[in-house]
């Protein structure tokens, strides 16, 4: 089961959701496109398992556009890097303040450009460490170590960050997983 399979089982389950999820498009040259099969195999296995009714049919979505409102879950990753144009930043902040959430996976290489994306859509709220005790890591499976790794980059250890608007996770960024 790769990496994101895992933190979509978590955040899903924990959310409830039970609409449609999406890759978010974004400029840089950083490939968005990254893992194609990564989300339809999300999708079959919580709804198969945790009992998700999620669309089959994954859209993609531009981080500026109007329509990343329509998802309530957008999952970005790519290999270098990743800028955000001054749209691209206020329609982020604003759709993950009024209830969107984004999962910001780094398939490596992107790290570098992310956290200073990340820095302009919430310039006073940093990126917090998620601990291994973390709700998030708790239902329906347990990591009691929190995010496992999968990968073999760097031998560095995984590592879950958030972004966290009124106790509400708004970002999860994992790195090195």
């Amino acid at each position: 089961m790769n990496k994101l399979i895992l933190v979509g089982i978590l955040l899903l389950w924990n959310w409830g959701i039970s609409q449609e999820i999406a890759v978010a498009k974004y400029a840089g040259g950083g490939d968005w496109y990254a893992n194609p099969t990564s989300l339809p195999n999300l999708v079959k296995f919580c709804n198969q398992n945790i009992n998700t009714t999620l669309n089959t049919k994954v859209g993609t979505v531009e981080v500026g556009s109007a329509e990343i409102f329509t998802y309530p879950f957008i999952h970005m990753t790519g290999h270098g890097n990743v800028v955000f144009s001054a749209n691209d930043v206020i329609n982020l902040r604003n759709y993950l303040t009024s209830g969107g959430f984004l999962h910001i996976d780094d398939n490596y290489g992107m790290d570098e450009f992310i956290r200073k994306e990340i820095k302009k859509v919430f310039p006073d709220n940093p990126l917090t460490v998620i601990p291994a005790n973390h709700i998030i890591f708790q239902k329906p499976y347990a990591f009691p170590n929190g995010l496992p790794k999968i990968h073999e980059h760097d031998n560095k250890q995984p590592q879950a960050f958030g972004i966290f608007i009124e106790d509400r996770i708004v970002l999860l960024y994992t790195y090195e997983a």
